[in-house]
């Protein structure tokens, strides 16, 4: 899907009101995260690096959290590509 701000997904289909943007650039594809009920989170939070998800990744390891689940490379190389 695409809007003024770019390409997105819904890293939890439940919540439409949670929007996760990629963008390949450099290289590699980068994530950025939108809220409706915190538009603050768009300017506080900039673009992100997968490999600096998957670091994340490794720091989450013991715990419940699962970046990978919210910051999906296989969603986003397909939303990336349909683009196209």
């Amino acid at each position: 899907m695409k809007d003024e701000r770019g390409l997105y997904y819904y890293p939890f289909p439940q919540n439409t009101r949670v929007r996760m943007y990629v963008r390949e650039a450099d290289g590699m594809i980068w994530f950025r995260l939108w809220n409706t009920d915190d538009p603050e989170l768009w300017e506080e939070h900039g673009w992100v690096p997968y490999d600096a998800i998957k670091q994340a990744t490794a720091m989450h390891k013991h715990t419940n959290f699962d970046p990978n689940h919210a910051y999906d490379i296989a969603v986003a190389e397909m939303v990336i590509k349909e683009r196209d």
